[in-house]
């Protein structure tokens, strides 16, 4: 807006030079050009005497004085060329802006003119204010559906919040998973000045069931036609839009071209960018009925209020019944009806210009809708190649999409302001919790990380996994950071059942492990994998929040708990599932350890029997897990009764006993004051036991660690006086907690403690 405003002023300007010049030269030439009541000469041979009474000298001033005028006349008629440019720019600047309305007695608009307006510019008046209040809420609606989908919502959202400045409602109709998904999406991400509400996708299908799509998107495709009847009844307006957009400005530019509509103007609609409803894409091709090009249903402005009154809902329906007679089957989903809708009824679109759409499929004419970065508003990615689709400018748009892609939505946790919001109930317990803290205390950051929100993504990828019905199923449960992704192969081809992963990522990196993942034949194979992103923020890893995170998500009633550094044997998810029945684990309070060995080789040829491990142990090859640095971690597992064991047997808690277990999906969550490197599955176990857990030690499983780099984490702990401090000043306090929670039962892991 500046700068067109500086650009006006310009014009001004020069329009002013442009009635005083000739003015001012002329004085200059004539009555200015006296000094000390004598003429001056503005000939190049200024230099030389004056000779008043020479005729030819007069003659040669005369002669220069003509060239001089001449010249100055050339420049003026230059300016007059290049105001007049000017000038016949502005009405088309003035018409991409003020927007022609198209209603009943305009017809559907001139699009050529209207390109020509966006190309001039796409800015208001000068002097116009925006018609959007500061605090005005902004209404969005979008349907989603869906794994995928989900992560296209957060795309789109963070380029909403990137820009905007106003309040936010998001009205979300999803299925299920998406509705699971999204939620705790928003709930730990905590962004003032947004709500969000969803809406039962499923609840809607019966109502656009009945009419055939081809399109991918399905029968969720058709569920904008519902939107009347679907948002709350007070809600008047909002804007509709695909989770394939991308946004370039403020949201609440698009929200102020509500005040625009005239007339019985209900929908605001970009003009369809490809020759699709032209019926001249190949022999044969027979689209639905469209006003000229027809209309892109990507982004949409809908008069929900007016729409109720004009009776839409009858209005789409007999549309949809009549021309389905004879098409039989939709192409394009809700588009197609709203465009047969459109045009038998023009009076009710409002033609938005095309820069609120730049539509990015094969064969489209986008690139008339901009020639500047500064013209972009809205990209929609409304092929099915998305990123792959062909485009001059491609490129840039690519990278603008991946911007937001890899931003850091921790970074859009922006206060509006001025603006009141309403009070969220978790964010003021938060802030209360926080208050308490005292910051001056060495140990603040440990304790603050207790009560910090990660934005957690679950399910970041397909997941599909129906438990097994004789109840013995078990997820195997572990957490990792991008350091570790190169596990998850092996994990998978070792252990077949289901899979919970917390990944500890950033926005970035989470993209980073995406194309990883879609890029290995081994994890697109596997579906019952569900990997759930817990985005960083924090200097500390917060490993029991993401064990907890990756607990929660399961779909059986038992799991297996360990460590993504570790390898199962083959076969072990099969008896896991016999050792349940034969253990009754559904009736009882047991915890089946899984013995732990580990080998300092990178390369290892993987014990296929106990034997074998025997063997290799008796060899030097294999190890019980950390006998050489942290025996104490787990002694109490008893290998030497295990090397002989044929049945299971029960073992006794001891300080520091961290086995791998399976247990119920009820068991207790662990303690999130443990974060990084110490006790995280020692105090988990020590829970365990206060609840009088029973610990079974499996004789015919086992599990072996792989070498790896040390972790930061370790790294700290090893380097850093303070890390090990306060480490200490944590246990001391989750053992005062035990001792208030579980009473006198729980004075031995004080005496433990202190004799260990």
């Amino acid at each position: 807006m500046l700068g067109i405003c500086r650009g006006r002023r310009k014009f001004l300007a020069a329009s002013l030079s442009l009635l005083c010049i000739p003015a001012v030269t002329w004085i200059y030439l004539f009555a200015g050009s006296l000094e000390d009541g004598k003429p001056v000469s503005l000939s190049p041979l200024e230099s030389q005497a004056h000779s008043p009474g020479s005729a030819a000298s007069s003659q040669r001033e005369r002669e220069s004085l003509e060239v001089r005028v001449r010249e100055v006349e050339e420049e003026n008629r230059a300016l007059r060329g290049q105001l007049s440019l000017a000038q016949g720019r502005a009405p088309a600047h003035r018409r991409g802006n003020r927007s022609k309305t198209y209603s009943v007695e305009e017809g559907t608009g001139d699009s050529e003119n209207l390109r020509a307006g966006i190309v001039a510019g796409n800015s208001s008046e000068c002097g116009q204010q925006p018609v959007v209040e500061k605090c005005e809420t902004i209404h969005v609606a979008i349907v989603c559906a869906g794994y995928n989908a989900s992560r296209d919502v957060v795309t789109l959202v963070k380029s909403v919040l990137f820009h905007r400045r106003n309040p936010l409602h998001f009205h979300l109709i999803a299925d299920s998973i998406a509705e699971q998904i999204l939620a705790t999406l928003f709930q730990t991400w905590m962004v003032p000045a947004v709500r969000v509400d969803f809406y039962n996708a499923d609840e809607l299908k019966s109502e656009v069931s009945w009419i055939p799509n081809k399109h991918y998107s399905g029968i969720y495709g058709l569920m904008k036609l519902v939107l009347t009847k679907t948002l709350p009844a007070n809600l008047e307006r909002v804007i509709v839009l695909d989770t394939d957009i991308t946004f370039a400005t403020d949201i609440a530019e698009l929200w102020a071209v509500f005040h625009k509509f005239k007339g019985q103007q209900v929908l605001g609609l970009v003009e369809n960018q490809s020759d699709w409803y032209l019926g001249n894409l190949w022999k044969n091709h027979r689209p639905w009925p469209a006003l000229g090009r027809g209309y892109n249903t990507g982004v949409i402005l809908l008069l929900l209020d007016k729409l109720r009154k004009m009776k839409w809902e009858q209005m789409w329906r007999l549309t949809a019944e009549r021309e389905l007679m004879g098409m039989l089957s939709t192409s394009l989903a809700d588009q197609d009806i709203f465009n047969a809708v459109i045009k038998q009824n023009p009076f009710l679109v409002y033609q938005l210009p095309c820069f609120w759409n730049v539509q990015l499929s094969d064969h489209t004419r986008s690139e008339q809708c901009y020639r500047d970065v500064s013209d972009l508003k809205v990209i929609h990615w409304n092929s099915p190649k998305k990123l792959r689709v062909k485009n001059k400018h491609v490129e840039f748009f690519r990278n603008l999409y991946l911007t937001f892609l890899e931003y850091d939505g921790n970074l859009l946790r922006r206060e509006l302001f001025g603006c009141p919001s309403e009070a969220d109930v978790n964010s003021e317990n938060l802030q209360k919790q926080l208050s308490e803290l005292d910051e001056d205390d060495l140990c603040y950051e440990f304790r603050r990380e207790r009560f910090t929100v990660h934005r957690t993504h679950l399910h970041f990828l397909h997941y599909e996994y129906e438990p097994a019905a004789d109840n013995t199923d078990v997820t195997l449960v572990a957490q990792l950071s991008m350091d570790r992704l190169q596990m998850l192969e092996a994990i998978c081809k070792h252990w077949e059942g289901p899979i919970s992963l917390a990944l500890y990522l950033s926005d970035a990196e989470a993209q980073q492990f995406l194309r990883y993942a879609q890029g290995s034949e081994v994890l697109m194979s596997r579906h019952n994998v569900g990997y759930h992103i817990v985005y960083k923020e924090g200097q500390f890893y917060p490993v029991n929040l993401l064990r907890n995170v990756a607990m929660r998500h399961i779909s059986t009633p038992y799991m297996f708990l360990s460590d993504i550094d570790f390898l199962p044997m083959y076969g072990l998810y099969e008896y896991l599932r016999r050792s349940v029945i034969q253990l009754d684990l559904a009736n009882t309070k047991k915890a089946m350890i899984v013995p732990a060995f580990e080998t300092l080789r990178y390369r290892l040829s993987f014990p296929k029997s106990k034997a074998e491990l025997l063997s290799m142990l008796d060899m030097g090859t294999l190890f019980t897990f950390r006998y050489h640095v942290w025996t104490k971690g787990h002694a109490p597992t008893n290998f030497a009764k295990w090397r002989t064991a044929t049945t299971p047997y029960r073992v006794e808690w001891e300080a520091d006993f961290e086995p791998y277990v399976v247990v119920r999906r009820d068991c207790p969550e662990y303690d999130r004051r443990f974060v990084g490197f110490g006790w995280n599955k020692v105090a988990h176990i020590m829970e365990l036991d206060a609840q009088e857990y029973e610990f079974t030690v499996l004789p015919n499983a086992y599990m072996i660690h792989m070498p790896h780099a040390p972790s930061f984490d370790i790294t700290k702990f090893r380097s850093n006086k303070q890390y090990r401090i306060c480490l200490k000043t944590l246990k001391e306090e989750f053992q005062q907690d035990m001792s208030r929670h579980y009473g006198f039962a729980a004075l031995k892991y004080l005496t433990a403690e202190n004799n260990s």
